[in-house]
């Protein structure tokens, strides 16, 4: 694997920090620039909606640039913005440094996961496309907690200078290691490649990969009141479940990076099934500490492992699609993981207990393999029309 590709986890580490740092300081920002909780919390609202609308437009933005100068000019402004935000006084502007923060952040993970790919051969590209995610369960495992330490003795704002120094050795790194001369073949006219996007096989890919990261962030954004409310464990128990989940999360996508391309459709129908189960059987046994610390563990390794192979589904199926392939997944797995958390909340809210998100998870996996299903069925369906069989 290039050391190249490591580079871009590394990136994509700080960056997966950024976005899930915020849970832990909502309460300090909202005391120190003097606005209420929710107001504070649209901090991690308005960063998710970046990524969803920024990932496609950046791509687009940047799709004729040489990679490694659209790598460098958007890590170098997530990086600034992070500066800004450690240095205001002023809410607006925090807001809108998460904003800007989120559009690079997108920008940055469509040209990497593009990236990556591009400098492996086929038989790799799922091992690739794991370590780029891996810097994501990185985040979760180390960055997140480490962030939340900071906040907590030094303040909110020493989170943020953290997030600007990660990303500067990454900096580095990536202007060293990354070809920078264009790619040797022409970009495919953007409309061409959003005509190829628009396939109906693609978009129902794209739906699953969602309802998986849906299934899993409900859940996730849940776990403490999950472990306090319903498990009966102690607050103390929450860093080390959230940790567990990373670590799952970790071993998930080495695993699957390793193992898909070889197997990618036996290995995406067992992950896809196996998650279904596995949130239905903890919203059945959440009330067992055994039964929670474990299927922490597993739901999250089977979680990125699955969207890991989802990611790689993409790639195959968007070939003609190289520069947006990458955007399109990207906004996917932040759809999922923007609607998941609300699912769960509308569940809590109607009086269903800190166990419905569980369901919730448990029935967007049911919808995701319908959609995979469909898929599958679209592609035996071309299959048998290439052999000469009748269609009925």
């Amino acid at each position: 694997m290039p050391f190249a590709v490591y580079a871009l986890g590394l990136a994509v580490f700080a960056q997966g920090t950024s976005e899930f740092m915020l849970s832990g300081l909502v309460s300090d920002i909202a005391a120190d620039l003097h606005v209420s909780i929710p107001a504070a919390g649209l901090l991690t609202s308005a960063f998710a909606i970046g990524m969803v609308v920024g990932a496609p437009l950046m791509a687009l933005f940047s799709r004729n640039w040489p990679r490694r100068g659209a790598l460098l000019f958007f890590l170098g402004a997530f990086g600034a913005v992070h500066v800004i935000g450690a240095l205001t006084p002023s809410y607006g502007v925090l807001l809108a440094t998460r904003v800007v923060g989120a559009l690079a952040n997108a920008g940055f993970w469509a040209v990497a996961l593009v990236t990556a790919v591009s400098m492996v051969g086929p038989e790799a590209r799922a091992r690739a496309t794991s370590v780029v995610v891996g810097g994501v369960t990185i985040a979760c495992v180390a960055g997140v907690p480490a962030g939340a330490a900071l906040g907590g003795h030094w303040g909110w704002r020493s989170a943020f200078w953290a997030v600007a120094l990660v990303s500067v050795p990454a900096v580095v790194v990536i202007a060293r290691t990354i070809p920078g001369a264009r790619p040797e073949s022409t970009p495919a006219p953007a409309r061409d490649e959003l005509r190829a996007l628009a396939r109906p096989r693609l978009l129902l890919t794209l739906m699953t990969s969602a309802l998986v990261q849906g299934a899993t962030f409900c859940a996730f954004s849940y776990f403490e009141p999950l472990a306090t409310h319903v498990t009966g464990l102690g607050a103390a128990w929450v860093p080390a479940l959230l940790a567990l989940f990373g670590l799952g999360s970790f071993v998930g996508v080495t695993v699957a990076g390793r193992l898909v391309d070889a197997r990618p459709l036996a290995l995406t129908t067992a992950g896809l099934v196996s998650l279904a189960v596995g949130w239905t059987g903890f919203a059945l046994s959440a009330e067992s500490p055994f039964a929670t610390i474990m299927l922490v563990f597993v739901q999250g390794m089977l979680a990125f492992g699955t969207g890991t192979a989802l990611i790689s589904w993409v790639f195959r199926l968007a070939a003609d699609a190289p520069t947006l392939a990458g955007s399109f997944a990207t906004s996917a797995f932040n759809v999922g993981g923007a609607l998941g958390p609300w699912f769960g909340g509308l569940a809590i809210d109607a009086g269903f207990g800190f166990r419905a998100p569980l369901w919730v998870s448990a029935l967007l996996m049911v919808l995701a393999l319908g959609t995979a299903g469909a898929a599958l069925e679209m592609r035996r369906a071309a299959d048998r029309s290439r052999d000469g069989i009748p269609v009925v």
